[in-house]
C-alpha cells in the first residue's frame, strides 16, 4: 500500500452485525467451499444457508471444478465490486481450475488491466484477491505455458508478471490476499504483494522455484526477507520448503484464517483506525 491507509467503513461495521451472517457471508467470498463452526459444522455455503439470510454480497462461490475443465479465457478473472454494507471492497476472484490458477499470459493481462482501472477508482477502500477455485489459491506461474515460448519470449513474461506484482503492491488502499489451499512459486509472490496474507492451515506455501534449478521472478527474493525475516527466508527458499498455514502463521507470513474471517476485519479496523489516528473498536489482541 503506497498511500494514505484506506479501509471499508461498511465491512468493518458488519463485523458487529451478527456472528453467523457474518461468517457466512465472509466466507462466501474469500474461500469457496470453507466448512463452518458450532452450529453450522459439516455444512458448507451455498445456497441452502443464504436462504436462511445469510447473502453473500457477491454472488457467492464459484462451482467446484475439476482441474480438467477449461473456462472461457474472459472468465480467468473475476472483479467483483461489493454492494450495501460492503461497498467499497473489490474481490478479485482467479478462476483458471484447469491450469490450478497458473499464471498465463492472458491471466496476467487481466489482472494488469483490473489493477490498472482499481488504482485510479477512489470508491474503492478496499481488495480482496483470492481463488475461485477450492483447494488452489495460485500454483505460480503456467509452466506448460511457458514451455512452448521462444527465449526471447520468456524474459518479457517474467517482467511482465514481475511489474503486475509490484502494481498490486504498489496499490493506494489495503490488499488482502485470502490464501485457500496452495500458493507455490508465483501464487506465493503475488500474496506477498499484498498487504494482508490471511490462510486456511491446510494452505501449502513456498517458493519452490529452486526444485527447477530457476530463481523467483516475481519479487519474493525482496519481499519474503521483509516479511519473516533475512535469515528465514534464504532457508526457504534455497531449500523450496513449503509450509502450511500453521508454520505459515508461526513465523509471521500470514494471519491464519481457521474457521472465522474476524481476523480480517480486525486487521482492517486496525487500518481504518490508524488513518484516522484513534484506538481500534475491537478488544483483544
Amino acid at each position: 500500500m503506497a498511500a494514505a491507509v484506506a479501509a471499508a467503513p461498511g465491512a468493518l461495521g458488519s463485523l458487529h452485525a451478527g456472528g453467523a451472517r457474518l461468517v457466512a457471508a465472509c466466507s462466501a467470498w474469500l474461500c469457496p467451499g470453507l466448512r463452518l463452526p458450532g452450529s453450522l459444522a459439516g455444512r458448507r455455503v451455498g445456497p441452502a444457508i443464504w436462504a436462511q439470510g445469510w447473502v453473500p454480497a457477491a454472488g457467492g462461490p464459484a462451482p467446484k471444478r475439476g482441474y480438467s475443465s477449461e473456462v472461457k479465457t474472459e472468465d480467468e478473472l473475476r472483479v467483483r465490486h461489493l454492494e450495501e454494507e460492503n461497498r467499497g471492497i473489490v474481490v478479485l476472484g482467479i478462476n483458471r481450475a484447469y491450469g490450478k490458477n497458473s499464471l498465463s499470459k492472458n491471466l496476467i493481462k487481466m489482472l494488469s488491466k483490473a489493477v490498472d482501472a482499481l488504482k485510479s477508482d477512489k470508491k474503492v477502500r478496499t481488495i480482496i484477491i483470492r481463488s475461485e477455485v477450492p483447494g488452489i489459491f495460485c500454483a505460480g506461474a503456467d509452466l506448460k505455458e511457458r514451455a512452448k515460448m521462444s527465449s526471447s519470449e520468456v524474459g518479457p513474461f517474467v517482467s511482465k508478471i514481475r511489474a503486475v506484482i509490484n502494481d498490486i503492491a504498489n496499490l493506494p488502499v489495503p490488499t488482502i490476499a485470502a490464501i485457500d489451499g496452495l500458493a507455490l512459486g508465483g501464487g506465493l509472490e503475488l500474496a506477498l504483494a499484498c498487504d494482508i496474507r490471511v490462510a486456511a492451515s491446510s494452505a501449502k506455501m513456498g517458493l519452490v522455484e529452486t526444485k527447477l534449478a530457476i530463481i523467483p521472478g516475481g519479487g519474493g527474493t525482496q519481499r519474503l526477507p521483509r516479511a519473516i525475516g533475512m535469515s528465514l527466508a534464504k532457508e526457504l527458499i534455497f531449500s523450496a520448503r513449503v509450509l502450511d498455514g500453521q508454520e505459515a502463521k508461526a513465523v509471521g507470513l500470514i494471519i491464519v484464517l481457521t474457521f472465522l474471517t474476524y481476523l480480517i476485519f480486525y486487521r482492517l479496523e486496525g487500518l481504518l483506525a490508524f488513518k484516522e489516528k484513534r484506538p481500534p473498536r475491537y478488544k483483544g489482541e
